[in-house]
């Protein structure tokens, strides 16, 4: 007869496959003072309340979160993503991973650990999911905002051009690459991004305001150039 393998053992070889990937774990700790060494299953009060409110009732969460359990969202956001929600929990770890990363860690070398790791979880739930789960675009860009984050360029761009291809008017995805893009310099490209995503989303604030600085940016830039300066008269 066969059985389940149980979830945690894969859970944590995946975590070991992704450790690997990335670089290794660091030797010793988990490069947050004051925070569980396991992400995974420390399920610290902090991290887990800048999470969706979904996470809560994922599997593994709804067992030892307060209010998790409710059978109510549990059944709600099963019938939202279908059978993908079994799932989610490795994209709630991913995005816990990510917040360490941005907000937590110390040292860019914990940064690329936990950054790496959360591309081992979201790649969990999007190996799995049908193409129209309703947060797969969300998924997809996730990955590509800290692939870039990662330097890894070329597969960024692949999953957010993926993300738009599933769903057009999925602005964050328009935003992580003119962000990109703005950031190593290339600001007709980071431009041209952000009004492909104002022809199908024309009044997302996020897309206006960057095209505005940019703008204004290029405006500064040439009054910087101006008229070159007359010598002092003798």
């Amino acid at each position: 007869m066969n059985r389940r393998k149980p979830i945690r053992p894969l859970c944590q070889a995946l975590a070991a496959l992704a450790s690997a990937f990335f670089g290794g774990m660091p030797a010793h700790g988990q490069g947050v003072p004051g925070y569980p060494d396991d992400v995974r299953y420390g399920f610290d009060a902090r991290e887990v309340a800048l999470l969706p409110r979904y996470c809560i009732h994922t599997q593994l969460f709804r067992a030892v979160v307060p209010g998790g359990s409710d059978p109510r969202q549990v059944e709600r956001w099963t019938a939202i993503l279908g059978s993908s929600f079994n799932n989610m929990h490795h994209y709630c770890w991913g995005l816990m991973d990510t917040n360490r990363a941005l907000f937590l860690v110390r040292t860019d070398r914990w940064r690329k650990y936990y950054l790496g790791m959360s591309i081992g979880e979201f790649e969990y739930v999007i190996n799995r999911a049908s193409e129209d789960m309703a947060l797969l675009p969300e998924i997809l860009t996730k990955k590509c905002e800290n692939l870039f984050r990662l330097d890894k360029d070329a597969p960024a761009e692949r999953e957010c051009k993926r993300a738009i291809a599933l769903k057009p008017d999925y602005w964050p995805a328009y935003v992580a690459m003119s962000d990109h893009y703005a950031t190593i310099g290339e600001l007709a490209e980071a431009r041209g991004w952000l009004q492909k995503g104002l022809a199908v989303t024309p009044d997302v604030k996020a897309l206006k305001r960057r095209l505005a600085k940019l703008d204004a940016d290029k405006e500064n830039r040439t009054a910087g150039l101006g008229a070159p300066e007359r010598p002092p008269e003798r």
